[in-house]
Parts: C-alpha cells; sequence; structure tokens
C-alpha cells in the first residue's frame, strides 16, 4: 500500500467525505485494501443502484482529494485507501477541540445535576 503526506486541499476532502456513496468506498477499502474497479462496483451495488462509470467517477473524486491511490497492475487498476487526509482533518479540526470538549462535558453534567436536584 502507497500512502503519501501532500497538502490537503481540506475543500476537496470535506466534499469527497460529504457523499454516502464515496463513505460506502472509502469504508471498503478500509476493509481490504487494493481492490479493482469492478469489486468496488460491487460493493456499491449492494446499496445503491449505479453504473461502473458512476462508481469510476467517485473514485477519481476521491483520488483527486488524496484519500485514494491507485496502482496499475497488469490492466488492472488497484485501489487503495490513503488515510492521511482524513488524518490531518482530525488533527486540524478536531484534536484542538478535545481539551474544549472535556470542559464543555463537564459544565453539562454540572448542568444535568444541578436541574436534577429536587428543590424540596
Amino acid at each position: 500500500m502507497v500512502t503519501y503526506a501532500r497538502r490537503v486541499d481540506e475543500d476537496l476532502v470535506f466534499k469527497a467525505l460529504a457523499d454516502p456513496v464515496r463513505r460506502l468506498l472509502l469504508d471498503a477499502l478500509f476493509e481490504r485494501d487494493g481492490r479493482a474497479l469492478g469489486e468496488l462496483e460491487a460493493v456499491v451495488a449492494e446499496h445503491v443502484e449505479m453504473t461502473r462509470f458512476g462508481v469510476a467517477k467517485h473514485l477519481r473524486l476521491l483520488e483527486a482529494a488524496g484519500l485514494v491511490t491507485t496502482r496499475k497492475v497488469g490492466r488492472v487498476k488497484e485501489h487503495y485507501l490513503n488515510p492521511v487526509p482524513v488524518q490531518q482533518i482530525h488533527r486540524r479540526w478536531i484534536g484542538k477541540y478535545t481539551d474544549r470538549a472535556r470542559t464543555a462535558d463537564a459544565l453539562i453534567d454540572l448542568k444535568e445535576r444541578l436541574e436534577d436536584k429536587d428543590p424540596s
């Protein structure tokens, strides 16, 4: 599997992750890397009706976002998950809020305890 770090175009990554079919494709590659278009088309067909061309179009967008890499093996193009852009998004948009989330959780817990107290 080839993964690489490059500057993430966050808009492309978010756009890629916004679609349920593309998330399905990423989940399939997470389960098993190195799948050909035909295999991925079968995975999608289990959930929605879509042509081979439609699946290929989704894969191209995932590749443009850096979430999928490919490798030619003979006449077959194998697709691999690249988790680096997701991790970069996590660091940028989720990780930095973790400390604040703990504080917010504590305040929510306190609020709920105070509201649940019986005034009598």
